[in-house]
């Protein structure tokens, strides 16, 4: 579990497709030393295994499942992914609860700056659209962020100097895909909903 506030941009250092799967070798400034084999550090959004650490780099492994699910097959040498370790007991929870199950993919339409911060409008699927509720939260590439506004398929943040400077958000150009997942609250709340209605 994580809770969208970004603690490192990675980068990508290596990708090897060869066994059909995605494997990364991510260059991190988080601290590897407290991070074992097997714990789950999110990576853009997704969370994942880490697999092997050899000083400030680690490896992961993603599925042909995430590959089509999310965004990462985009991901080659050189991007730049947002990093952040998985929570432990008492830790505190800033952003929302991220539980790095990617949802689907969102597609940058506008980007504006407005004073201190940047207005970005999303585009994303039909059948998540339910999902996202004014005020609500949303996790875009692992950030947790507050939804405005919303128009039919359309849904838009605004993000402060300092998450655009300190994520991926910031280099976000227009037409861009993202990782979304829904919060984990409108998830079921929908989902019971839809589970009632059909009931009666």
């Amino acid at each position: 579990m994580f809770t969208g506030i970004i603690r490192d941009i990675g980068e990508i250092t290596d990708v090897n497709s060869s066994n059909g799967d995605l494997n990364i070798t991510i260059k991190t400034n988080l601290k590897l030393n407290k991070i074992d084999i097997g714990d789950s550090i999110c990576c853009g959004g997704i969370c994942l295994t880490v697999l092997s650490i050899e000083k400030n780099i680690f490896s992961v492994e993603l599925s042909k499942e995430t590959l089509f699910v999310t965004a990462a097959k985009f991901w080659k040498k050189g991007t730049k992914i947002n990093l952040e370790k998985s929570l432990l007991l008492g830790d505190q929870i800033g952003g929302h609860l991220v539980s790095g199950h990617v949802d689907s993919t969102a597609e940058l339409k506008t980007k504006k700056h407005i004073k201190g911060s940047v207005k970005y409008d999303f585009k994303v699927p039909k059948d998540i659209q339910v999902y996202i509720a004014k005020k609500g939260s949303i996790s875009i590439d692992g950030v947790s962020l507050t939804i405005n506004e919303i128009n039919k398929s359309i849904f838009t943040v605004n993000v402060i100097s300092h998450t655009f400077k300190n994520t991926t958000l910031g280099q976000l150009k227009l037409n861009e895909i993202v990782n979304i997942e829904i919060d984990t609250i409108a998830r079921y709340s929908v989902n019971a909903a839809k589970y009632y209605l059909k009931e009666k």
